[in-house]
């Protein structure tokens, strides 16, 4: 089940991302936040961006969400993206339905470009990004140094409005998240299924 965070789910989320913060380096934070700090996360990104969770026999097992860009005015139809899923369920097709759930809600709200940073070296991530749309778009070098060495970050970026033309005069301005998660979660398929290429989450801004 796919469905937009709640600030119950708070605990988990921090549970989820606690490995990733403490063990690897697909984020540059050090410290992994506790449930209190996950939940006013939370409250930060939703309504205006989405933020979704998917479930497991009724647990958390992953979660996606995007948000600002960039925080200047004329950013505000750009959004980075993350993804993170808990160990236990790396390769089997979670994180590439939960990405796509995201990106359709993206679309849907009216935004126009998503964009991920990838720390790398990481196959998975690089491998899910590009199934899933995403051109590479640059790399910055040694952008961060965490486990001991410098990290390279690369940055892809994803059309959400493919075939829109550049000029316009007012764009819309997108969606709150809340109503268009309703309108389209009934239709989001998370059947079981393998997929190597989702083992683990694209960082926000690493």
């Amino acid at each position: 089940m796919i469905r937009l965070a709640r600030p119950e789910d708070a605990r988990a989320l921090a549970a989820v991302y606690a490995p990733c913060v403490t063990g690897t380096a697909v984020t540059f934070e050090l410290q992994p936040p506790d449930a209190a700090e996950m939940a006013a996360r939370l409250a930060r990104t939703l309504p205006a961006h989405p933020w979704l969770v998917i479930e497991r026999a009724g647990e958390v097992a992953g979660y996606a969400y995007a948000g600002a860009f960039a925080q200047r005015p004329c950013y505000r139809w750009s959004v980075a993206t993350s993804i993170y899923l808990h160990r236990a369920h790396w390769g089997q097709g979670l994180g590439r339905r939960l990405y796509t759930a995201l990106l359709q809600v993206l679309a849907a709200q009216g935004f126009r470009s998503a964009y991920a940073g990838i720390t790398l070296p990481h196959p998975a991530s690089e491998g899910l990004h590009r199934a899933l749309g995403f051109e590479p778009v640059g790399t910055y070098r040694e952008a961060g140094h965490k486990l001991g060495r410098w990290h390279d970050v690369a940055w892809v970026q994803r059309a959400l409005q493919p075939g829109a033309p550049r000029e316009q005069a007012a764009p819309p301005e997108p969606l709150p998240a809340p109503p268009v998660v309703a309108r389209l979660a009934p239709g989001w398929d998370v059947g079981q299924g393998a997929d190597d290429d989702d083992k683990e989450g694209a960082p926000h801004g690493a």
